[in-house]
């Protein structure tokens, strides 16, 4: 299996998502590599879930190489042909590869950054909720705030096709990374200590990222983002970070009116193409 983290480049968007990543440790993923079977590739792919992603490294770029992998990945067997391909950071070499395929830009997943305030705000915590870090369950069991938070993620992200969908071997998955810290992600409960919202952040390479903020639909439109944006970035100060991040659809309007607000600006693209 070829190290999929050496392909990340200074400066550029990761080439995979964590999902991806998660999927390919559990071998639930085709890994296409050019050339085939190669140690150390030029470039690889992986196909899940009907979706494309690949890199190339910086020293075999202009060669063919994306070229070709999208041609591996298109001529899978048994329904594993990716009818969906993601560009992330678009880059111009996907567009051009997305063009001549005919494949068209159908969504786009904005990442906002903003500096790390020096002085943390009030939190403007609402009469009857509390805030409290997440703590996971055991290897046998789920703990009670990895049940509710897989919850509260399903209905809050019901319109998302990856996030809504994380299941509790993911969760797990992600728990067992390097960089997941429990006092990293905030569980905000109300007076019956039922799940709001929450606030996960994922401190890493000097940024830290609003991994995923969730506010529980009933509740939403009264000011429980704010609330848990502000909680979020008063974990971040003090630990020398050169920026907080996050990912957000690039139509989600109200999402975008509330980080532009929090002082979050546009720092990089990815783009969803589809298969004619």
């Amino acid at each position: 299996m070829p190290d999929l983290t050496r392909f990340a480049a200074p400066g550029e968007a990761p080439p995979f998502s964590d999902q991806t990543l998660v999927d390919v440790r559990a071998g639930r993923a085709v890994v296409l590599s050019e050339p085939d079977g190669a140690a150390e590739p030029d470039g690889v792919a992986v196909a899940r879930d009907g979706e494309l992603e690949l890199v190339v490294a910086l020293e075999a770029r202009g060669r063919g190489v994306g070229t070709r992998l999208v041609e591996q990945a298109l001529a899978l067997g048994g329904g594993a042909a990716p009818r969906l391909a993601w560009a992330h950071g678009d880059h111009p070499a996907a567009r051009a590869i997305a063009t001549r395929l005919g494949w068209a830009a159908t969504r786009t997943l904005l990442q906002l950054r903003a500096p790390v305030p020096t002085v943390g705000a009030d939190q403007g915590l609402p009469s009857g909720y509390a805030l409290a870090a997440f703590r996971a369950g055991s290897a046998s069991a789920p703990s009670t705030d990895e049940s509710d938070w897989l919850a509260l993620n399903a209905t809050a992200f019901a319109h998302h096709p990856e996030q809504g969908s994380m299941t509790l071997d993911d969760l797990r998955a992600r728990e067992a990374e390097g960089w997941f810290d429990g006092d990293d992600l905030l569980l905000l409960r109300d007076a019956a200590g039922d799940l709001a919202g929450s606030c996960w952040l994922k401190v890493e390479g000097g940024i830290g990222e609003f991994y995923a903020v969730a506010v529980r639909p009933d509740l939403q439109g009264r000011g429980l983002g704010g609330v848990l944006m502000r909680a979020g970035t008063a974990r971040l100060l003090g630990r020398d970070l050169q920026a907080q991040a996050l990912y957000v659809e690039g139509d989600n309007e109200p999402a975008l009116a509330l980080y532009r607000r929090s002082g979050f600006t546009q720092h990089a693209i990815d783009v969803q193409y589809a298969a004619p």
